[in-house]
């Protein structure tokens, strides 16, 4: 079991991660598998309930995944034609253990799909503030709160690992069952988080919220 990353802005920050459940291979293991980060890579993975999903590496080495799961591996032009569920950095050497252990599989490399060629911005949340600072492209394009409406759905800056945080990860997007109440990602997940961590842990004060606290469920 690997150590979850520790929060610093920059990586994820699930207390739960411990708690995925490794999944039974389904392809074939790599033994000298490496991951391959160049654009337009495609890999299908094993989710949670043995679903298969796909994600596709982007021009920043990041992974787009689709809003699609099969049973068996499917057609790479539909595949590619779905909807785009979210972009997020999975840490290299992680793939290349996903890639050994047969829970990811390399595909092919294809055409980037249209949807993961548009600029996407990140939300950089340092600890103790509910200020943030919006990134896009490396460049700082605006600074906020936590709380703006506008950024809800844009994703916290975060290194994710392919077999103990992806799992969960994907099941929270696709939104057909229950997700662990740890799984971040978007903005608005990420304060239900904190928020469900405050509930949990009262007697802890670095998990006690702010006065000035907007609840998540306020607009």
């Amino acid at each position: 079991m690997v150590h979850p990353y520790d929060r610093d802005g920059w990586k994820a920050d699930l207390d739960g991660a411990g708690t995925a459940r490794e999944h039974a291979p389904m392809f074939t293991n790599e033994a000298n598998a490496r991951a391959d980060m160049k654009q337009g890579t495609v890999y299908a993975l094993i989710g949670e309930n043995s679903w298969i999903y796909y994600g596709q590496v982007t021009a920043d080495k990041s992974v787009g995944f689709f809003h699609r799961r099969d049973r068996k591996v499917g057609d790479i032009q539909s595949i590619l034609s779905a909807s785009v569920m979210c972009v997020i950095p999975v840490a290299y050497p992680s793939i290349t253990r996903a890639l050994r252990a047969g829970t990811w599989c390399k595909i092919g490399r294809y055409d980037l799909a249209e949807a993961l060629r548009l600029p996407r911005s990140l939300v950089q949340w340092p600890v103790g503030t509910l200020d943030v600072t919006i990134w896009q492209g490396g460049t700082i394009v605006g600074q906020t709160r936590i709380d703006d409406p506008g950024i809800q759905q844009l994703e916290l800056m975060a290194v994710w690992d392919a077999q103990y945080h992806i799992p969960e990860r994907l099941t929270a997007d696709f939104g057909a069952e229950q997700s662990g109440w740890h799984v971040g990602g978007p903005i608005w997940r990420e304060r239900k988080v904190k928020e469900e961590r405050a509930r949990r842990f009262p007697d802890l004060p670095y998990h006690q919220l702010p006065a000035d606290w907007v609840p998540v469920d306020v607009r």
